[in-house]
């Protein structure tokens, strides 16, 4: 077990955050695990011909053969939407001489080898710490950016912002156990159920902030190998099937079609979760124009309510749009 010892302080000041760093690093599982992450199975084949024009070998050895990655590949966010180049730029600082007890952590203890191409960088881990860096600003930009990554980022804020609909509406303890079924909350501590590691570990916050991100790359809670990090939940996030184009929008009661339109109603019918503007249009094969007529009509009325989060805009049923969908 995890335990995070959480005071009031604590408590108050968690926070969430979207990370493309990590999203970045951990999409690297796919490449190794294939069929494990099955909704982004779809986005990724498409992504294929490019990843394997890049240093493919190095890339894959970040991974250890149970998908534990090394810690410092996936620093902590410093505000809730951090920009992707920020958060390389912490990776590029990190200590070089620090840089193989840190593959030592992910990949020893399962594998019991360190990847012979990360062996051979370590003779110069400097060097070896900017090719790695080098490689994943490479996949970035030729793979994750160009159009999974604006696709991924709309359902990770939408994850969020049910999540503080959630600890506005049901408070802390609802929140927590929502996450994963592996976290749980009682008497002021949150406990993962990790299925790596022995015993136990005890980890008091004090002060330093425990912060929360959705992924699609993890199969339950995860946080970081070595303790002393600053205490990250990882956790899969919500919506993860609307990636591979194969969910449906559900269906409308007939009666709130006839009250009010067929386009409102669908409409209605998707905001069960918040979701952007672009995305609704792609669920429905319609403009965005059209849908942002139709959802400016539907906020008019009360029957949505929108947030922004960051540079997007998320809109979600109200209480009142719940209540007609459900008949």
């Amino acid at each position: 077990m995890h335990r995070f010892r959480l005071g009031l302080e604590d408590l108050a000041a968690a926070s969430f955050a979207c990370s493309p760093m990590q999203e970045a690093v951990l999409s690297l599982r796919l490449w190794s695990h294939p069929g494990v992450y099955v909704h982004q199975t779809r986005w990724f084949e498409r992504m294929r011909p490019d990843f394997e024009r890049l240093d493919t070998r190095l890339l894959r050895a970040l991974v250890a053969s149970n998908r534990f990655m090394p810690d410092f590949l996936t620093p902590r966010p410093t505000t809730p939407f951090p920009d992707f180049h920020a958060q390389l730029a912490v990776v590029r600082a990190f200590p070089p001489e620090r840089l193989h007890a840190e593959l030592a952590a992910a990949h020893l203890p399962h594998d019991r080898v360190i990847p012979q191409v990360l062996v051979d960088g370590l003779d110069d881990p400097a060097a070896l710490l900017t090719r790695i860096t080098d490689a994943i600003e490479e996949y970035w930009e030729r793979c994750l950016a160009p159009e999974w990554w604006p696709r991924a980022r709309s359902v990770l804020h939408a994850d969020m912002v049910h999540r503080s609909r959630t600890l506005a509406e049901r408070g802390a303890a609802a929140l927590f156990t929502d996450l994963d079924g592996r976290i749980s909350w009682a008497d002021g501590d949150l406990t993962i159920r990790r299925d790596w590691g022995n015993g136990d570990a005890d980890i008091v916050v004090d002060g330093r902030g425990l912060m929360f991100l959705p992924t699609f790359f993890a199969r339950g809670a995860i946080t970081a190998i070595d303790d002393g990090y600053p205490p990250v939940i990882s956790y899969p996030a919500r919506g993860q099937a609307t990636m591979d184009g194969g969910t449906l929008p559900p269906p409308t009661p007939h009666a709130l079609e006839l009250l009010v339109g067929a386009p409102k109603a669908r409409l209605l019918a998707l905001l069960a979760e918040p979701t952007s503007t672009t995305e609704l249009a792609r669920r429905l094969e319609v403009t965005p124009g059209a849908v942002s007529h139709h959802l400016a009509v539907l906020a008019s009325t009360r029957l949505v309510t929108r947030a922004r989060h960051g540079r997007m805009v998320l809109y979600a049923r109200s209480p009142l749009g719940d209540a007609l969908c459900q008949g």
